[in-house]
């Protein structure tokens, strides 16, 4: 249930490619997943319908956006069905007994995992994986046939299921755990930032004695997870001169960065600070298993990326470039506009953001998003989404966000739909532009419409 989701459909393949009968449901199921389950052959149903459940189906997987009153959910418990959680399936059939590196972190989780996951490949260790994304150097995000003893986990602090609210990570038996960062999210679930770092404190308690924990050394609150919860060995990773492992020497350019980290040179083909940091934890947890620095090189240099992460998906005729972001944290929207500069030096950048996310839907980042979003040269808002499910003293203020923009100098747009987005900007981009769209959605197929019309 929920199979269209990123990782629910990753591992929806991974089990299939394992010699497994699957099928799912969801409903408004997009692109990029909805295409990579059918080339798969497994079956989508859409909407959740309690005719939909197999009968001889061994088990019922419940992905985290389920809950009671779901017609599917309802059906199970009334028949004492076997019900588990994804990450649930994960421990029992895959995890147990093997060498587990789990990426954790606010930000750079996807990146970090896809890199980290690729050293190992290339190095021939052929590790098993799970990454919420779809990375380009893999035809999906999960595999767990193959008979190495390792396996890459994107760790993510949301919660597990409606019938186990612990954080998904605190499932996957860590023996290396890396927290990238921590800031507040996920304000549906987390009331504040300390029971955040509760959470990544859950996990960071599980790494064994001969394992390792790798913390963004540049980060108070990581700091204070450790401090309170480590009992393992850490490392400390990043640009400060108390860090055990540090970064230096970054060269920004067109086609990619290099940095050297603990003295030794490397380069990536990834633009901005997120990404370097990204590029160490991996190096930094390939080294603990075990991989050596050239073949850490070869890796990184054949790295390409993961789909909706600065994906470009189309140059038009007039020389318009159009590139999704998954980016929904101000944090994170910043980061990848700063990087997005150096490969595009002189362009005139456009960000497209819709606030969707549980989230950015509300007034939390009331100020932070629009600091973030004037990092852009000109900026379209869309609407916020599914608005009616908040109080309106609870909801994003568009209209403070917009007042806040335009006092920056920069032209700054409001668009109630894609419509209208497509529209405004098909009057406003010029040649040479590059248009960012930042949602953790569909958006309405936005991208291949703007590919159109521009």
């Amino acid at each position: 249930m929920g199979v269209g989701g990123t990782a629910m459909g990753s591992v929806a393949a991974a089990f299939r490619d394992a010699g497994y009968r699957v099928t799912g449901s969801d409903t408004g199921v997009y692109d990029p997943m909805k295409t990579f389950l059918e080339e798969r052959g497994i079956e989508i149903l859409e909407g959740y319908k309690a005719e939909n459940l197999p009968d001889d189906a061994d088990l019922f997987i419940v992905g985290n956006a389920q809950s009671r009153g779901n017609p599917e959910v309802e059906a199970l418990l009334n028949s004492k069905a076997h019900i588990i959680s994804m990450p649930e399936l994960l421990k029992e059939q895959v995890l147990r007994g093997r060498r587990n590196f789990v990426v954790s972190g606010t930000h750079g989780k996807t990146t970090t995992a896809s890199i980290l996951a690729w050293i190992f490949e290339s190095a021939g260790r052929h590790p098993n994986f799970l990454i919420g994304g779809l990375p380009g150097n893999f035809e999906q995000g999960a595999r767990f046939c193959s008979d190495s003893d390792i396996t890459v986990l994107e760790g993510d602090e949301y919660d597990t299921a409606f019938f186990d609210k612990r954080s998904k990570f605190v499932h996957y038996l860590p023996e290396l755990a890396i927290v990238n960062n921590i800031e507040f999210d996920h304000a549906d679930i987390y009331k504040d930032i300390d029971e955040i770092k509760k959470a990544f404190g859950y996990m960071v308690r599980l790494v064994p004695e001969n394992g390792m924990v790798l913390l963004n050394g540049d980060d108070k609150d990581c700091a204070d997870v450790y401090n309170s919860e480590g009992h393992s060995p850490c490392r400390w990773v990043g640009f400060g001169e108390s860090c055990d492992v540090r970064i230096a020497k970054v060269q920004y350019g067109e086609q990619g960065t290099k940095f050297e980290l603990d003295g030794l040179p490397y380069e990536i083909p990834l633009h901005g600070e997120f990404n370097i940091r990204n590029a160490c934890m991996a190096i930094t947890a390939a080294s603990f298993g075990g991989v050596d620095v050239e073949a850490i090189r070869k890796a990184l240099s054949d790295f390409s990326g993961v789909k909706r992460r600065q994906e470009v998906r189309g140059v038009t005729e007039r020389g318009i470039t159009v590139v999704d972001d998954f980016g929904h944290h101000p944090t994170a929207i910043r980061e990848a506009l700063d990087g997005l500069r150096f490969k595009y030096k002189g362009a005139r950048l456009w960000a497209v953001f819709e606030p969707r996310s549980n989230t950015t839907r509300r007034n939390i980042f009331q100020d932070a998003l629009p600091d973030a979003l004037k990092h852009a040269d000109a900026v379209c808002l869309a609407a916020v989404a599914k608005a009616e499910g908040l109080k309106p003293e609870e909801r994003l203020d568009t209209d403070l966000v917009m007042k806040k923009l335009r006092a920056s100098g920069n032209p700054a747009f409001y668009e109630p739909d894609v419509e209208a987005i497509v529209s405004r900007l098909k009057g406003e981009a010029k040649g040479g532009d590059v248009v960012v769209v930042f949602s953790n959605g569909g958006f309405g197929d936005i991208h291949e419409k703007l590919l159109a019309v521009l």
